[in-house]
């Protein structure tokens, strides 16, 4: 059984957010350590070794000292820390007056059940085999969504020039039963040998509400 009253985060940090609609905005980062997949593109080192660990009560005097409106819970899969997570949003998240900015990859569907009344974002990845190394039939990210509906939600898909026309339209398809904006973000970096324009074009001829954006936080040199 997980522990309630405290947990290995990463790191915490100030910067703008780098990916999805809210580009550009300033947020206030809390990387988890923990993780349920393993991704090819993942930059994250889950050690705990070189984790902190933090109390709730610890972590509310860092995080009430940091200057942003936005708090984002990142990982990793901040959902399997969700007792943590919940104990913390239950005590704390009136007192700090920030909105909850959820990033997951959107497979841990009965965590979210758990802690979705105290969560305001929803940033939920789709992990495609052609770029992540991961086996999806998107039966799960379904289940996800469903739950997810109750806030603001939006999908972000990481691609490269490797991906499918069945990815591509199992995505949009997906996007599109729900009316959710998608987000596709290519892969990091960039290779020579994609044409992005084509692959827009192909998740718009079946749904519009897509939009292209790359990481922009590895463009300008931030954190």
């Amino acid at each position: 059984m997980q522990n309630l009253s405290s947990t290995y985060i990463k790191e915490i940090f100030v910067s703008t957010q780098g990916e999805g609609p809210y580009v550009g905005q300033k947020h206030i980062f809390v990387r988890f350590c923990k993780c349920n997949l393993a991704c090819k593109f993942c930059d994250t080192d889950f050690s705990p070794e070189n984790a902190k660990k933090y109390s709730i009560d610890e972590l509310y005097a860092t995080l009430k000292s940091l200057n942003a409106d936005v708090i984002s819970f990142t990982g990793g899969e901040p959902l399997l820390d969700y007792i943590f997570l919940k104990e913390f949003l239950k005590k704390y998240k009136g007192k700090l007056n920030k909105k909850i900015y959820l990033e997951t990859n959107g497979t841990c569907f009965e965590e979210l059940k758990k802690i979705i009344d105290y969560i305001d974002i929803i940033a939920m990845d789709i992990k495609l085999k052609s770029a992540a190394g991961q086996d999806n039939d998107f039966k799960i990210n379904e289940e996800f969504i469903k739950i997810a509906l109750k806030k603001e939600l939006f999908l972000k898909v990481v691609f490269d020039e490797n991906i499918s026309d069945w990815e591509i339209i199992k995505t949009s398809s997906l996007a599109k039963k729900y009316n959710i904006k998608l987000v596709l973000q290519p892969k990091m970096p960039i290779s020579k040998n994609i044409n992005l324009e084509e692959i827009y074009e192909k998740f718009y001829l079946n749904y519009h509400n897509v939009f292209l954006i790359p990481q922009t936080h590895k463009f300008l040199n931030l954190a």
